[in-house]
């Protein structure tokens, strides 16, 4: 649960960040499309580290999820 919860927050605050940096990087005045394009574009990236976060972290076949000490 925690982890989840960490893994939802770090996704939310990149996508804010992603967005913002497009924001600030595309000219201005904004037309609707171009929000549209930041919003694609940030959505994108963070399924993208999802993806990659959840096949580095998530155990493989023959693995077990908890390691006996």
């Amino acid at each position: 649960m925690k982890r989840s919860f960490l893994l939802a927050l770090a996704l939310i605050l990149a996508f804010g960040g992603i967005s913002a940096i497009l924001l600030y990087l595309t000219p201005g005045p904004h037309k609707p499309t171009d929000y549209l394009v930041i919003g694609a574009i940030a959505t994108f990236l963070c399924m993208l580290m999802l993806f990659f976060i959840l096949i580095k972290t998530l155990p493989g076949p023959g693995e077990s999820k908890r390691t006996k000490e």
